[in-house]
């Protein structure tokens, strides 16, 4: 049986224009939600530099590398709102409403982070899992 238009438009939010667009974020500069590209980017830094910690100080020890990473994003996130990588790219963390994320926001989040499989979920505001767990979004700082 086909389905009217109207019928249709109460099945779901409607499709953005851009990502961020129903939480109010710009489409473009500071503040607009940060692309894949740049978010995948720092992870990759962050990941690295996480290694050169553990392999100068912790080689060897099962979940070093792990717990280093994790206090690594705890800590920065809280306090600087840019983990290394974010920082290096020029974006930062905040909550869905732009404020400040506090701490336990960035606990959560990269609790889920550490499961990878949050991450890899993406919603259409471009978003993984553990972001929208959390309620924090990933944007552009500079």
């Amino acid at each position: 049986m086909p389905t009217s238009p109207a019928s249709s438009s109460s099945q779901g939010a409607p499709p953005s224009n851009w990502p961020g667009e129903r939480m109010g974020f710009p489409r473009t500069g500071v503040g607009s939600v940060a692309r894949s590209g740049r978010r995948l980017a720092a992870i990759f830094i962050d990941f690295a530099a996480c290694y050169v910690v553990y392999f100068a100080f912790f080689f060897g020890s099962d979940w070093a590398s792990l717990v280093i990473f994790a206090v690594e994003q705890v800590v920065l996130l809280s306090t600087l709102g840019s983990g290394l990588g974010h920082f290096i790219l020029g974006i930062r963390i905040v909550k869905v409403d732009g404020s400040y994320a506090g701490v336990w926001r960035p606990a959560l989040r990269t609790g889920l982070l550490l499961l990878l499989i949050p991450a890899l979920i993406w919603d259409s505001d471009q978003r993984g899992l553990h972001d929208v767990f959390a309620g924090t979004v990933l944007v552009m700082r500079r």
